[in-house]
């Protein structure tokens, strides 16, 4: 072989995964057609699930005043649980959409469609996942526990929805943000103004970056019927990106304000900066914005790990305070 060939993609590689992730070279081999259906070989995903839990779990702790130890399992379970709950919606996800996804570039690799998973071998996957999820969602309050239940019913939705609105994106939305209520519920026992309002604002960080996502498809989406915000907003979408950038800013920036209100003027000041300075990575990548660019339209939407942790030592130091 010579310097310059190149190593071929593992057999069963998804098109759009990360190059040289974890899965396909270090996973057993027998095991990596469910972590694709369960997206780890994408881990972007696991994470917008997981900030909303930390962004959740950090302001219910300013507006408590302290942090408890059993913040530090909140933490890990929550983790834990967003790789498992994104896995088994995603899993179900393909199930559901397997004969669109072999109809569409981009996603035709991915486990059903390309054979690789059956889709009763599918089914089985999604339940384990889902039952070990739940497990450890016992550990937590009656008031989360209560709440993680509910959780369902978004995920189930959200994969018919493209079916039948242009706004499939706000029902992931609900899906991806129910950590903010979870995690603040499984601080405190109880829900309240904050959680909800910082769950609106996560929504509309969702109808950000998932129309940003979803202008990968828009050609294939068109041909099949399928429905999207990226398709209803067409030359339109950088004005409706800035409006929802403008939301989340404004509605996370209530929540802080709600939850630090007992707080010092310093400390509100401080944590009030971490959505600011967010909302300052999302207009950075609304100027990079190419709806016709599926390589940047990815980094992009990529990039979002980095805006949602952006307010994290914000309020770690506004705790300091």
């Amino acid at each position: 072989m010579t310097q310059n060939a190149k190593t071929p993609e593992p057999t069963g590689t998804v098109a759009d995964a990360v190059k040289g992730n974890w899965v396909d070279r270090l996973a057993p081999e027998f095991s990596r057609p469910y972590l694709r259906l369960s997206r780890a070989d994408r881990p972007i995903g696991t994470w917008l699930l997981y900030l909303p839990c930390l962004w959740g779990l950090a302001l219910a702790i300013l507006a408590t005043g302290s942090p408890r130890p059993f913040d530090l399992w909140i933490i890990v379970a929550c983790g834990v649980g967003a790789f498992l709950m994104r896995g088994a919606g995603c899993t179900w996800n393909d199930i559901t959409d397997r004969d669109f996804d072999g109809a569409v570039a981009r996603t035709r690799s991915r486990p059903i469609p390309s054979g690789q998973v059956t889709v009763r071998g599918a089914l089985i996957w999604m339940v384990a996942q889902a039952l070990v999820s739940f497990g450890i969602l016992l550990t937590f309050p009656a008031a989360a526990v209560i709440l993680g239940i509910i959780a369902l019913a978004p995920v189930a939705i959200y994969p018919f929805a493209k079916r039948f609105t242009w706004w499939p994106q706000v029902f992931l939305g609900l899906a991806f943000n129910w950590g903010a209520l979870l995690a603040w519920a499984a601080h405190t026992g109880s829900i309240g103004p904050v959680p909800v309002v910082l769950y609106l604002a996560g929504i509309g960080w969702t109808l950000f970056y998932d129309t940003i996502y979803a202008h990968q498809d828009t050609e294939d989406d068109a041909l099949i019927g399928v429905k999207s915000t990226a398709r209803l907003f067409g030359d339109a979408s950088r004005k409706w990106l800035r409006l929802f950038l403008t939301i989340t800013v404004i509605l996370f920036g209530a929540a802080v304000v709600l939850a630090c209100i007992n707080r010092s003027v310093l400390s509100l000041v401080i944590a009030i900066a971490g959505p600011w300075a967010m909302g300052w990575h999302m207009t950075w990548q609304l100027t990079r914005f190419d709806a016709d660019d599926n390589d940047s339209l990815l980094r992009l939407f990529r990039s979002n790990r980095n805006a949602g942790l952006i307010p994290l030592p914000f309020f770690a130091v506004a705790l300091l305070v």
